[in-house]
């Protein structure tokens, strides 16, 4: 049975489709598309379709990158904002 969820926030729609007893290609596949209304980003619609096994790699390369904070995400007027590097 298909199954399809979503999440928009202001500058983009997330899609996932899935369904367990297809094995017909792009059956199971996750959609990040643009929302043409967004002032600052004017270039129109676009979309970028994957399969889930490509969005769990992104989503692993993301979990990793973005877990360590960088430089420009720490306020360095705050005393308790520090770097740990393990």
């Amino acid at each position: 049975m298909p199954k399809t969820k979503s999440k928009s926030t202001k500058r983009f729609n997330f899609e996932i489709s899935r369904n367990d007893t297809s094995h017909q290609a792009g059956s199971n596949s996750v959609t990040i598309s643009t929302n043409p209304s967004s002032d600052r980003y004017s270039t129109g619609i676009s979309t970028m379709r994957m399969t889930v096994k490509e969005a769990r790699a992104l989503n692993l390369f993301l979990t990793n990158e973005l877990a360590q904070p960088s430089s420009a995400d720490l306020d360095f007027s705050d005393p308790n904002d520090s770097i740990v590097v393990s």
